[in-house]
């Protein structure tokens, strides 16, 4: 993660994201949480937590929870949430997701969600995510994804590609710590445990309070609403107006798998 530009950004949003509902309850949680079967006696790693919504959702079902972040004040926002929730086995760490400093094969879970876009390595975070599993351990991640012939029918692999760059576009324009949201493919690919589970579904994003999270200029936001007329980001996100104002759809995957046990 580009910590020179993640740590200010979030940083300042942190109390933010901790009263976020996409983030805090958003249907992809629920349903992380149903596919891994949390059992009472594992350790689970949380990898960029943020202010901790899925280390939270977790602890209840675990022995403890390590919930890990680049960013202190998202760190100290996840702290104060667990306290609050009386959640006396979640514990919070500093750790770069490319470089995470714990032992190896010490967690049964690793977890992250709504954050690997920022990573400026993903292979590099999938490889440390194997390191600190156990043997058997599962992995599991949801993040956006860049659309592909899948979820735009009719569209030629080379008008996918142009969608999926206008998108990640879009993405860094709000947000300059941005760094390239992965298709399910390239993270299927990316991924070589034992069987790979993955899915897809919508995730509804209020336009007003997704630009104030990141607290977007008057000129920014005017850019990012002209965007979304684009011909191609129309087509991906389908903006469109209801009680709540402007509204789009993004694309979210969910993918789960295990360690190979040893040989």
């Amino acid at each position: 993660m580009a910590a020179s530009l993640v740590q200010p950004k979030f940083g300042t949003a942190a109390a933010d994201y901790a009263a976020s509902t996409v983030h805090a309850k958003g249907e992809s949680l629920a349903r992380l949480v149903a596919l891994v079967a949390p059992q009472p006696g594992w350790r689970v790693l949380d990898v960029a937590t943020g202010a901790g919504h899925t280390a939270l959702a977790l602890a209840p079902h675990v022995a403890h929870v390590m919930a890990s972040d680049i960013t202190d004040e998202m760190l100290a926002e996840a702290g104060k949430l667990a306290a609050k929730r009386g959640l006396g086995n979640v514990e919070t760490a500093h750790a770069d997701a490319a470089a995470l400093p714990f032992t190896g094969e010490s967690f049964d879970l690793v977890t992250c969600r709504l954050a690997a876009h920022h990573f400026p390595d993903p292979a590099a975070f999938v490889a440390e995510s194997w390191r600190v599993l156990k043997p058997g351990g599962t992995f599991a991640l949801v993040d956006n994804i860049i659309p592909d012939a899948s979820i735009l029918p009719g569209t030629t692999g080379a008008e996918a590609e142009r969608t999926a760059a206008d998108y990640n576009a879009y993405e860094k324009l709000r947000d300059p710590s941005h760094g390239r949201c992965l298709s399910l493919t390239e993270w299927s690919a990316l991924l070589h445990g034992i069987g790979i589970h993955a899915e897809r579904m919508d995730q509804d994003i209020a336009f007003q309070p997704w630009t104030q999270r990141m607290r977007c200029d008057t000129a920014t936001v005017a850019k990012l609403k002209s965007m979304l007329g684009e011909a191609r980001l129309n087509a991906f996100l389908r903006p469109r107006t209801n009680e709540d104002g402007l509204m789009f759809t993004l694309q979210e995957a969910i993918v789960v798998t295990t360690r190979p046990g040893r040989a």
